[in-house]
């Protein structure tokens, strides 16, 4: 797992494997207990090559589909006034579910983005299945979904901005969290690069800022990655400006003028953002999209108060905190 502990999460882990016939099979085995610590985290060697890829196939495909599972359930939040934040949290609490997450815009990384593609791909082309005998249909649909939950954020972003009377069409919108996951500086499938596409095809001015990146590959290198004309970029208009994307490190400088602020990630400079800071910054209120439960009620509440406008991803509380500040801001 990319990060500051990527080394541990290698090697202090619980790992599968195999071999094509058992002399491979014992010296993958041998190799794997010499550089891996399978004294505290078992190694588990199975019998045939199939069986451990299928493994690491099915474990991935289980979490991207717990996943895509969260996607209705925090549009019905969104849309029946619960905090899907603080019902997972509440949830968690039982061990048989404390690995439960919110999947943000999308969840990124370069395991369960593809890995259930994979077995399906697998299926048909190395394993000779026909394509009519379709067996596969929660796993694919996890994918499109998680692909895409993205989208949403874009239409969050325009909403965000016609309550404030203003159109998403020209908008200048700061996107803060290039990366797929906090605190890394991965860009590798990340969510947020959906919503920048989505946005760019409706006409907004973007700005992206990430403390862990400096290059985003994914734009800059559109035309030519991970193939010519395989980028997402086909999917969408208008995407041709943004191969000059840049990538800033200055939260201040970037939010000047913005009119829509996006925390498409939880990094850790962004849990600390103070509502004035960054209404000073910007110049005026803007649009506040949270897509990871990054603010709390507090944040919440004094952005309204400041005359901002916050929507969020599976957070359908946070009408009833804008109707308390404006019925405490009416006068009696």
């Amino acid at each position: 797992m990319p990060g500051r502990h990527y080394v541990s999460s290698i090697r202090d882990f619980w790992r599968v494997c195999s071999g094509c016939n058992a002399e491979a099979r014992d010296r993958v085995e041998k190799f794997l207990r010499e550089v891996l610590n399978t004294e505290e985290f078992p190694l588990t060697v199975m019998d045939r090559p199939i069986e451990s890829e299928t493994t690491k196939i099915v474990e991935n495909s289980y979490r991207a589909t717990t996943l895509a599972f969260l996607n209705e359930w925090s549009l019905f939040a969104e849309r029946n006034g619960v905090d899907l934040i603080k019902v997972i949290k509440a949830i968690k609490m039982r061990p048989t579910h404390s690995n439960m997450i919110f999947p943000g815009p999308g969840i990124g990384g370069y395991c369960l983005p593809k890995d259930g593609g994979l077995g399906y791909w697998a299926y048909k082309h190395i394993l000779g299945f026909e394509d009519g005998d379709d067996i596969f249909k929660i796993t694919p649909a996890a994918i499109d979904i998680n692909d895409t939950r993205g989208l949403h954020v874009a239409q969050l972003t325009r909403d965000a901005l016609r309550n404030m009377g203003r159109y998403i069409a020209g908008a200048e919108v700061l996107l803060c969290g290039a990366s797929y996951r906090q605190d890394v500086g991965d860009t590798r499938y990340s969510g947020s690069e959906m919503v920048v596409r989505k946005l760019t095809e409706m006409g907004a001015e973007i700005r992206v800022h990430d403390p862990y990146v400096e290059h985003w590959y994914e734009l800059e290198s559109q035309d030519t990655y991970p193939a010519p004309g395989h980028s997402w970029a086909r999917f969408f208009r208008n995407q041709d400006h943004l191969t000059s994307t840049t990538v800033q490190q200055d939260i201040a400088s970037a939010l000047k003028g913005t009119e829509a602020l996006i925390l498409a990630v939880p990094h850790t400079p962004y849990l600390e953002l103070d509502p004035d800071q960054v209404v000073a910054w910007a110049g005026s209120p803007l649009a506040v999209i949270d897509c990871f439960g990054i603010l709390d009620d507090d944040r919440i509440r004094r952005y309204f108060e400041l005359d901002c406008e916050v929507k969020a991803l599976g957070r359908g509380h946070i009408q009833r905190i804008k109707k308390e500040v404006k019925e405490k801001q009416s006068p009696a």
